[in-house]
């Protein structure tokens, strides 16, 4: 069950020797002990002037140092004129870092507690969600299981439309389907090297290499690589990443998934980087209920151009509201 909104706190995690990792966000950490996700902390507060706009919702991507940490530009820039809130999947932020399976169900689930913790505060009404990279799997997920509660649902760098995930889909075209390799995850987990292995692709110099590659430049942002180097060094920081790069967390059917979704919908992708292979969107564009826009830009163009990507999707949402 839920706990109640009253146990909303603004402290971190207290770490072995007594470091505490700070909230990725400002504002109330809401957390909720939801019986199929465990104990999920998500960040914001109702905004008094919101004015009947619907409340926004913010989930990361998937990676070895992912927190809500990745949608700061937005939550700053929203906070205070409509509810915004932001969320830390399980095994990632101040979430539940437990050793478990971790699986697209589990962190579908999740959004499925924020989404019922927010109306709750809210009312029943449909909500925005804004997702980035596998983030926006689990969001398409969530958005067709319930389609009522989403008025829009936009992906940054979506994962699902490349080539790899096409091939995945005509081996397993199942909804339900991952590409799971249970043998890596066993490698992984062997006690010789497990932490060791985690540590070395978690030290500062490793995160700035991935997030160059997420950037395709050198001018990455540096306050987000000093708390993705907080957030890799917390216990149990490696568990949720293993089933990630196992392979767990990735769908097989998630083209097919993509495809049903019936309210508007928006891509917004890069094209630098390691993550330009939307190749696969051409089976949605032919959708009424689709709109696609490239950046100029790597991977995370909130970050890079805040002013540019909120403008077009404020029209976007302006979009949707009349649809």
């Amino acid at each position: 069950m839920l706990q109640p909104p009253s146990n909303e706190r603004a402290s971190g995690m207290a770490a072995p020797g007594g470091v505490t990792m700070p909230p990725p966000l400002p504002g109330p950490r809401i957390e909720l002990d939801d019986a199929r996700a465990g104990r999920i902390a998500f960040y914001g507060e109702d905004a008094a002037a919101a004015g009947g706009v619907p409340p926004l919702l913010l989930v990361h991507s998937i990676n070895a140092a992912g927190s809500a940490y990745e949608m700061k530009p937005l939550f700053d820039h929203y906070r205070g004129t409509r509810a915004v809130y932001a969320l830390d999947l399980p095994g990632f932020g101040l979430s539940d870092r437990s050793e478990r399976t971790y699986t697209p169900r589990l962190m579908t689930d999740a959004i499925h507690a924020a989404v019922r913790e927010i109306q709750s505060r809210a009312g029943d009404g449909a909500i925005d969600i804004v997702a980035l990279s596998l983030g926006c799997e689990f969001a398409a997920r969530a958005a067709t299981e319930t389609p009522n509660a989403f008025r829009s649902v936009a992906l940054i760098s979506p994962t699902g439309f490349d080539r790899r995930a096409a091939r995945a889909a005509e081996k397993n075209p199942s909804l339900e389907g991952t590409r799971a390799m249970p043998w890596l995850h066993r490698l992984l987990n062997i006690p010789l090297w497990r932490h060791g292995l985690f540590a070395a692709l978690t030290a500062r110099a490793s995160i700035r290499f991935f997030l160059e590659k997420t950037w395709g430049a050198k001018n990455i942002d540096e306050a987000l690589l000093d708390y993705d180097t907080i957030t890799t060094h917390q216990p149990g920081a490696e568990n949720a990443p293993y089933y990630f790069v196992a392979g767990y967390l990735f769908s097989t059917g998630i083209l097919k998934l993509y495809q049903s979704l019936s309210m508007p919908v928006w891509v917004a992708h890069g094209v630098r980087g390691d993550f330009v292979d939307f190749e696969e969107t051409r089976v949605v564009k032919r959708l009424p209920n689709w709109s696609i826009e490239a950046f100029q830009t790597g991977a995370m163009p909130h970050f890079e151009i805040p002013d540019e990507f909120i403008a077009r999707f404020e029209a976007f949402l302006n979009r949707a509201k009349a649809a």
